[in-house]
């Protein structure tokens, strides 16, 4: 009897010992972390990033930057017809003349001087006529601007002052051979001033002297003029004009 009860709990002692063995290993021996299950499996690592290719800033290829740069663009051309520009074409230097860039200033030797009384050319006090420049040449020349005009006495010596200018020098005028220009000469009647500062004095010709020209012509013309300095002008001439 006291075997069978040794046995008893022989028995006993060794299911306590199964169960107590049983809940303190684990399924292959090891411990495991405590409340974490026994068989989670380990996640796979994330794949590396994919990087992106990189953006080209500014470096040019290799040998690209030995490359010649773009040649600049040719100027226009300038358009036709602008200032200056006979024809539509090129501008040209400014001529001695309209029209014509190839004449020539008119020469003394090239000139006859010649006056023309003025239909009606008198005033009170005044008279009016025309100083005309011919040209005798065989070539086409210009004039431009005004004569020098003065009396000239019997002895060749020129009585009292010189004509003064009146008005514009105008325009250029081109002189084809044997054409003409003009212009207008006032003559005061000497009879208006004093004759002690008049001094009055038979005139027979004109001294005319073309424009840019130093020699002189002469043209018959018999009246009176001031040898003194009278008050005002004596002789006032315009610019030449085309006729």
């Amino acid at each position: 009897m006291g075997g069978g009860r040794r046995g008893a709990r022989w028995a006993a002692a060794v299911v306590a010992c199964g169960a107590l063995l049983s809940g303190c290993g684990g399924g292959d021996g090891w411990p495991t972390a405590p409340g974490a299950p026994s068989s989670v499996p380990t996640p796979p690592p994330p794949p590396p990033p994919v990087s992106a290719p990189a953006a080209v800033t500014g470096a040019p290829p290799d040998g690209a930057g030995d490359a010649p740069a773009p040649a600049p663009a040719p100027a226009p051309a300038p358009a036709p017809g602008g200032p200056g520009a006979p024809d539509g074409g090129a501008p040209r230097p400014p001529g001695p003349g309209d029209g014509d860039p190839g004449a020539a200033r008119c020469a003394t030797s090239a000139l006859r001087a010649g006056v023309r009384n003025d239909p009606g050319g008198g005033a009170a006090g005044s008279r009016y006529v025309t100083v005309v420049l011919t040209n005798t040449g065989d070539r086409p020349c210009v004039v431009h601007g005004f004569p020098g005009v003065s009396y000239l006495g019997g002895d060749g010596k020129r009585v009292g002052p010189a004509a003064a200018r009146s008005g514009d020098p105008g325009k250029p005028v081109r002189l084809a051979p044997r054409g003409a220009a003009g212009a207008t000469l006032r003559m005061v009647n000497v009879a208006n001033y004093d004759p002690k500062v008049c001094r009055p004095k038979p005139v027979t010709r004109l001294r005319v002297v073309p424009p840019g020209q130093t020699k002189a012509l002469t043209v018959p013309f018999e009246g009176r003029g001031c040898a003194g300095n009278p008050p005002g002008d004596q002789l006032t001439v315009e610019a030449l004009r085309a006729r």
